[in-house]
């Protein structure tokens, strides 16, 4: 039964603990089995691959490598219509990151200094995708298509061969739609490892993002430096703020949209109607009663869900603020007169018709979040994430020669004599 809890401020730092508590870190166990895993890859390429797929997967490609008639083959096998509503879901995504593109500059001065800021996209990154029953081709079009956008020179992408010999067709489909160059059948820690380290076959990439279970999670925490990496991603979060203008089903429906993700999954609803939140939990178990994965919405209720009645919605917003939720859905009668003061939230959903859904696969927003209160300091999954940036300088003679003493005193300041050196020597030279 999903818990009813008080506003006050104990329970509500009782109810945050208990929610931060779930987020836990990979057992030394994991820890070191991963680590064994990315050692043997390193050391034995392509080989060790195929040995952990025999070994996790129950099968191994006879190529690592999915060929291109292969992806094609594969996503004609696609229903038409799901293959029409990615190109639409894709064109979305395009166009919402496309607005996100930041420039190169150049900025000249009268004095002759020029300094500037160099943007392109990374050379390669690598994009795992999970297979099986966590396949999701949505997953694929967030991470791609702002690569894509980036500028990023080739897209690899590593998703588990399958124990029937074949990786998900609607999965491939979504490649070949974002835009991936090139598939390899690989899943797990291993699969990351060989991105990271690059095999015979696969090459090393720059950046590695996408989700994964917990060894795919702890092998990209272990191999963040060798390369770069998205997010260490947490259980799923939703938390609505509602108030008596609300509709109890929809509210319903949107909770129980996030909690069948995993048993670990948070719902929350805030509301400053007590009649709301009672109408909202009565629609709940209504609608439970229909869906495919009631055990593990149920689980994900009982565990991490919650109906929350505050006193007024500055005390909802506040709270809002201090969980800091993934998505963060406003069912109230004025939406946009909250959204400035919502500060902590991966992203909002605004009014009684955007759904949390609707972000998942179709409006445009990234569906790459931060979780477990890291939206306190990270940011949706964007363009940003897959360009470098370089500055440059430039300085005539007579405007270093100004600035030389300055220069001087500040190395000197700080004890760096070399430093202070390189402009001595220059101003020397032309006394």
């Amino acid at each position: 039964m999903i818990k009813t809890v008080a506003a006050s401020p104990a329970q509500r730092r009782a109810f945050l603990a208990e929610l931060k508590a779930r987020v836990g870190a990979a057992s030394p166990e994991i820890e070191e089995k991963v680590a064994r895993i990315l050692q043997t890859v390193r050391e034995n390429g392509d080989r060790a691959v195929l040995d952990y797929s025999r070994q996790f997967d129950g099968w191994a490609p006879e190529s690592l490598e999915l060929s291109r008639p292969e992806m094609e083959k594969l996503a004609a096998s696609c229903a038409p219509r799901f293959l029409a509503a990615l190109e639409r879901a894709a064109a979305n995504i395009y166009d919402f990151h496309q607005r996100q593109k930041q420039q190169s500059r150049i900025d000249a001065q009268s004095n002759g200094i020029i300094t500037g800021q160099r943007v392109r996209g990374l050379h390669r990154v690598g994009v795992y995708v999970p297979g099986g029953t966590a396949g999701y081709p949505s997953s694929v079009l967030m991470n791609v298509i702002p690569a894509k956008v980036a500028g990023v020179g080739e897209i690899i992408m590593a998703t588990p061969p399958g124990r029937a010999g074949h990786p998900d067709a609607n999965i491939i489909a979504a490649a070949l739609t974002a835009g991936v160059d090139r598939v390899f059948l690989m899943g797990g820690a291993q699969a990351v490892a060989a991105l990271a380290y690059g095999t015979e076959s696969v090459p090393k990439v720059d950046k590695i993002v996408g989700p994964g279970n917990i060894f795919v999670a702890t092998a990209k925490k272990q191999l963040y430096g060798v390369v770069d990496v998205d997010m260490i991603a947490g259980p799923s979060e939703i938390l609505i703020l509602a108030d008596e203008s609300a509709n109890p089903e929809f509210l319903a429906a949107d909770l129980m949209s996030q909690a069948e993700h995993d048993p670990m999954a948070s719902a929350i609803l805030i509301t400053t109607s007590q009649p709301l939140a009672e109408a909202a939990v009565a629609a709940l178990y209504r609608q439970l009663e229909h869906l495919s994965r009631r055990d593990v919405i149920e689980k994900a209720l009982d565990g991490f869900g919650a109906v929350i009645v505050c006193g007024d919605m500055d005390e909802a917003v506040d709270f809002a603020n201090e969980l800091a939720p993934e998505h963060l859905e406003v069912c109230c009668e004025n939406s946009f007169e909250y959204l400035g003061r919502l500060d902590n939230a991966g992203s909002v959903f605004l009014g009684d018709y955007a759904p949390e859904p609707l972000g998942d696969y179709y409006a445009g927003a990234n569906h790459v979040l931060p979780t477990g209160g890291t939206a306190r300091f990270f940011s949706p999954l964007s363009v940003d994430d897959f360009v470098k940036k370089s500055s440059f300088i430039y300085y005539p003679k007579d405007e270093l020669l100004r600035a030389a003493d300055d220069i001087i005193l500040l190395a000197e300041t700080e004890e760096l004599t070399a430093h202070a050196n390189s402009i001595q020597v220059r101003k020397a030279a032309e006394s």
